[in-house]
């Protein structure tokens, strides 16, 4: 059956449009979120409340949802939305057409004890069923029988991206944690940058990136660049992307680990009002105190711990610039977490993947 028309569908991308791409929202979830456990910020609790925006996941989407089983693991959706409007059109281009899109989303399990965790990258051109939901505001959205997964934010927002992640998972996702452009550049800026080690040069006119192969310190700028970079190394897929934005993600995890030791309160504090007025939540995780208390239980998980993997997809033979899900090999990744396992190495082999895997390191 034809994919649902969307406005990126049906074609190759014009140039302009590829300029639409992601940050690493799971960066930012770690290094905004983490910043905020165990940093002594209690005294400015109630003055960062107030910047937390937040959605109320369950109120949308009603009893229609996975079981909630508690067995001591979370299963987080991390979105970043590419909205074209404010200070992201300067930093992401394109058109300020009033929509934003989910260019990046992310599946993080985090298992019984939080000593680790397995993230699971949705490529934003994979095409799913996009089952009907109703948004946070009560609209009520048709289902759609083939979609690009990023339609299902652009349609109804982070309540039909969280419902069409349980429906593709059979997942109930516990939390919903969304960013944007410009709050990831400036985390990274106030972070005093992130260093990684590139093995190969890299450059892109449309990312605004030029690195040469080497150790780098990056800017908010930098960093920016290197996450949304499609053409600049590798064969200029999405997944190859994707193979970036992870990379940078366990360089960032264990460069967040030295912020609690900083001294500055004036440090602390910029890091915490940056995350608080970028951030966009589930209800439950709407406070400072309850962030705080979330990310107090996952300060043990590591790089070393965090298993990254990308969807299992393939090619479709329609269309090059879309994926799709190999469904056998994807309810393998999904069965894994869903019983609190690790996921399974032959759950990913054989399938589609990028060529820019390595080049980054930390």
């Amino acid at each position: 059956m034809p994919a649902e028309s969307t406005p990126e569908s049906g074609h190759r991308r014009k140039p302009r449009s590829k300029r639409r791409k992601a940050l690493v929202i799971a960066a930012w979830f770690a290094a905004g979120v983490f910043v905020l456990g165990g940093t002594g910020l209690g005294y400015v609790y109630f003055n960062l409340n107030d910047n937390i925006k937040s959605v109320d996941i369950d109120q949308a989407l009603g009893t229609d949802r996975p079981l909630d089983v508690d067995n001591g693991s979370q299963d987080i959706l991390v979105l970043g939305s590419d909205t074209r409007s404010g200070s992201n059109k300067e930093l992401g281009g394109g058109t300020d057409d009033g929509s934003a899109r989910s260019d990046t989303a992310m599946v993080v399990h985090v298992y019984e004890g939080h000593k680790k965790a397995s993230v699971v990258s949705i490529p934003r051109d994979t095409l799913v069923p996009r089952p009907a939901c109703t948004d946070s505001e009560g609209a009520e959205h048709d289902a759609a029988s083939l979609a690009m997964f990023n339609s299902a934010y652009s349609t109804g927002g982070a309540a039909c991206a969280v419902k069409t992640v349980e429906s593709m998972t059979g997942i109930r996702m516990d939390h919903y944690v969304e960013v944007d452009f410009s709050g990831f550049q400036k985390l990274i800026d106030e972070l005093g940058g992130v260093e990684v080690t590139t093995t190969k040069d890299i450059s892109d006119k449309e990312s605004h990136l030029d690195l040469e192969a080497g150790t780098h310190r990056l800017t908010g700028k930098q960093a920016l660049g290197l996450v949304r970079t499609r053409h600049g190394v590798g064969d200029g897929s999405d997944l190859g992307r994707i193979q970036l934005q992870q990379a940078f993600i366990k360089a960032l995890v264990e460069q967040v680990k030295d912020v609690g030791v900083l001294t500055s309160p004036k440090k602390l504090y910029d890091l915490a009002d940056t995350a608080t007025k970028t951030v966009t939540t589930d209800s439950d995780l709407a406070s400072v105190k309850d962030l705080a208390s979330f990310a107090n239980g996952l300060k043990g998980i590591g790089s070393s711990q965090m298993n990254m993997v990308t969807l299992p997809v393939q090619y479709d033979p329609a269309d090059g610039n879309r994926v799709l899900v190999e469904k056998d090999k994807a309810a393998q990744v999904w069965e894994a977490l869903r019983n609190d396992r690790p996921i399974p190495k032959s759950a990913t082999k054989g399938t589609a993947s990028g060529d820019a895997k390595g080049v980054v390191t930390s």
